[in-house]
């Protein structure tokens, strides 16, 4: 739906500037931004998205993935069409490559959407990128707080300050990818930037959303042992209690050539990100139990297994500590 959007500055010549995202599309007359849903009509800029459903189903939260928030509830996961990045290796190209044209967009109401989230723990917004349904996503989120649900966002970390900010008042946790750890990769793969990523990451951890970390590994493009060092003594410095997901690559989308990444090659992260003393780390699409569950970084005592989607809560308290060594863990329950 046709909506005046937030977060852009008006220029000459009837020109405008969008401030959502690190791109700062600068916009002439009829044109869209790279995202595909923002448009400078008669020289104001519009959302074209507003209440646009691509896609709409119920969720573990651990599918996010957040394996430190919530464990073993169910989550309304909601998304759009278009990205504001370029991913090679997107797996969910249908919608986030596609615009106002996709097919089979459905139209929802913020008061629908609720009528729905009311049977379930919380809200997400996923699958493709939420930052551009930025207007859509607050009113919702504003209603969901107020009905006491929680509210998610899975996020490729590419948005402004203040847009953050401003939704930020209303998220309770975000998973961001971090694609690589080099802004080479960044520019080549996704058509975009690594410093404004770190910046968010950092700005949602100091504003008390509980955040998690996504890092798919790519043979040959950012599988590097010194990279991935340096990717999580980031994360170290940053805090060592941040659960951070190495999840395994396969072919996709325009990266069909690259083979699935080696075992060996995701053990080697895992060690890395270990030794360097991140407390929470996690393989995905491995489909190795061990590499899922959580344990206790004080006594090991395993506090949640998982296997696949199947969580089980075996040794943490209600109030989230180790019920071995009373270790307060870094666990939204």
């Amino acid at each position: 739906m046709l909506t005046l959007a937030k977060h852009w500055t008006k220029l000459e010549d009837n020109k405008v500037r969008c401030e959502l995202c690190p791109y700062r599309c600068v916009l002439k007359e009829g044109q869209i931004g790279v995202c595909r849903v923002r448009k400078n009509i008669g020289g104001k800029l519009y959302t074209l998205n507003y209440g646009s459903v691509s896609s709409i189903a119920v969720d573990p939260i651990e599918k996010k993935p957040l394996f430190h928030f919530k464990p073993k509830s169910e989550v309304l996961s909601l998304s759009t069409v278009g990205c504001n990045m370029r991913c090679k290796h997107c797996q969910n190209w249908e919608i986030s490559q596609a615009g106002m044209e996709f097919p089979y967009l459905r139209e929802m109401s913020p008061d629908e959407v609720m009528k729905i989230a009311g049977n379930y723990e919380g809200v997400a917004w996923t699958y493709n990128e939420p930052t551009i349904w930025h207007e859509f996503t607050l009113d919702v989120s504003k209603m969901a707080k107020k009905e006491g649900l929680y509210t998610v966002y899975v996020t490729n970390g590419y948005i402004n300050e203040e847009p953050l900010r401003e939704i930020g008042q209303y998220l309770d946790a975000m998973n961001i990818d971090v694609k690589a750890f080099r802004d080479e990769f960044y520019r080549k793969i996704a058509g975009a930037r690594l410093q404004p990523v770190i910046d968010t990451v950092e700005r949602a951890y100091r504003m008390g959303i509980h955040i998690e970390l996504t890092y798919l590994i790519i043979p040959d493009l950012n599988d590097d042992s010194k990279e991935i060092r340096k990717f999580a003594e980031w994360v170290y410095e940053l805090s060592p209690e941040i659960p951070v997901h190495f999840s395994r690559f396969f072919p996709m989308y325009k990266l069909t050539d690259k083979p699935p990444t080696p075992l060996k090659t995701m053990h080697n992260a895992y060690k890395i990100a270990k030794e360097v003393g991140l407390e929470y780390v996690y393989l995905g699409n491995t489909w190795e139990p061990e590499y899922e569950s959580t344990y206790c970084p004080n006594c090991g005592n395993l506090l949640i297994e998982r296997v696949y989607y199947n969580t089980e809560l075996k040794g943490l308290t209600k109030d989230g500590r180790c019920n071995r060594c009373g270790k307060k863990i870094n666990m939204v329950v």
